[in-house]
């Protein structure tokens, strides 16, 4: 057969690729035809894909755990990264192993403000240079630790995949000494990357089916503001039973949630923290705070109670999902153009020759 005719051939008929029609099937011609969706768009990189994470913030750990003096191990990216806290209270995010000849750090100790190794006592500072050798040999000017950008904010210790962060952690609109807060860390990591749950706040549709939130006339995507790093658009709805809440809600990056508003008239905020201690899961960290003054410990409270029922309702999607970029409407174009950013998000890994 040749070429020209090849090309005109039906697709149906082709040999390399035949479906037979309803037609040929004896079905009627308006049945619907079951076969795999193909996505419109690239897909989105998984995180470590290509060895590669999204550069954003990351909860690590709660402050409270790790005291004055402390050092612990955490499951960071594709590795281990300790986090320490000197004299001088201020924690430090590093990689995990000595590069001495390997040692676990987390089994040492603090020393000062340094972390000190166990195997053959050899310091390191906060800025992950090597001060001292057990034996006192002058240190190795190549023995550095991988340092991560780190901040205690909320209660949680946080560190940002990267050499410099692109973007910095956003503020409440309060300092923290005027807020009465509860931070919180779900135990088990959840299986799926950070930026699946991230994918909530712009997915308005979950917001309504799963959250019984009622926006009113229309769904408040011609109200959402973006940049670069993410977005926020306010929630002037009726919660479950019909409590009003006057909310902004928003993103930054692909691994930080925030709100702050009002719920039934009274001021109240909310940050969740999506961290990655391996590719393909995520452990959810967060923190709820209202203002000191009359009648705080009953709004914390009620904080409580909203931000574990909110999480329980996410909790069974979010762990089974298989995310996929594939069928969506016209109510579904504000999670579109997030899909769109995190495809695009940068990524990288400068920390995996150290904490491998």
């Amino acid at each position: 057969m040749s070429s020209e005719k090849r090309a005109r051939r039906p697709l149906h008929q082709s040999s390399a690729f035949w479906l037979p029609t309803l037609k040929q099937k004896g079905l009627p011609m308006d049945m619907p035809v079951r076969r795999p969706t193909p996505l419109r768009s690239k897909p989105i990189p998984a995180e470590g894909e290509d060895g590669l994470f999204r550069q954003s913030w990351y909860p690590i750990c709660l402050a409270s755990e790790v005291a004055k003096g402390q050092v612990i191990g955490v499951p960071f990216l594709d590795g281990k990264v300790v986090v320490f806290r000197g004299d001088d209270g201020i924690p430090h995010v590093t990689s995990a192993y000595c590069p001495h000849v390997g040692a676990d750090l987390s089994v040492g100790k603090v020393v000062g403000n340094n972390v000190q190794c166990a195997f053959h006592h050899w310091e390191y500072n906060g800025d992950g240079v090597c001060e001292k050798t057990g034996v006192g040999d002058p240190p190795p000017r190549s023995a550095c630790l991988f340092v991560f950008p780190s901040q205690e904010r909320w209660g949680i210790v946080w560190a940002f995949n990267g050499e410099t962060p692109l973007f910095e952690l956003p503020s409440m609109g309060y300092e923290e000494d005027e807020m009465l807060f509860e931070p919180y860390k779900v135990p088990n990591a959840w299986h799926s990357d950070p930026w699946v749950f991230a994918a909530n706040t712009p997915d308005m549709q979950h917001f309504k089916a799963v959250h019984k939130v009622k926006f009113g006339e229309t769904d408040p995507h011609d109200m959402v503001e973006w940049d670069e790093w993410g977005l926020r658009y306010p929630v002037v709805a009726n919660h479950q039973g019909g409590v009003a809440i006057d909310w902004m809600v928003a993103l930054r990056g692909t691994g930080f949630f925030w709100r702050t508003g009002t719920y039934d008239g009274w001021w109240c905020a909310a940050i969740t923290g999506f961290g990655l201690p391996r590719p393909g899961y995520h452990q959810v960290f967060g923190c709820y705070m209202v203002l000191k003054g009359e009648g705080q410990e009953e709004r914390l409270n009620i904080a409580r109670g909203l931000t574990q029922r909110t999480i329980g309702e996410d909790a069974p999607v979010l762990d089974t999902i298989h995310y996929r970029q594939g069928i969506l409407t016209a109510a579904d174009r504000t999670l579109s153009k997030y899909l769109t950013l995190v495809r695009n998000f940068p990524r990288a890994h400068p920390s995996a020759p150290f904490i491998r």
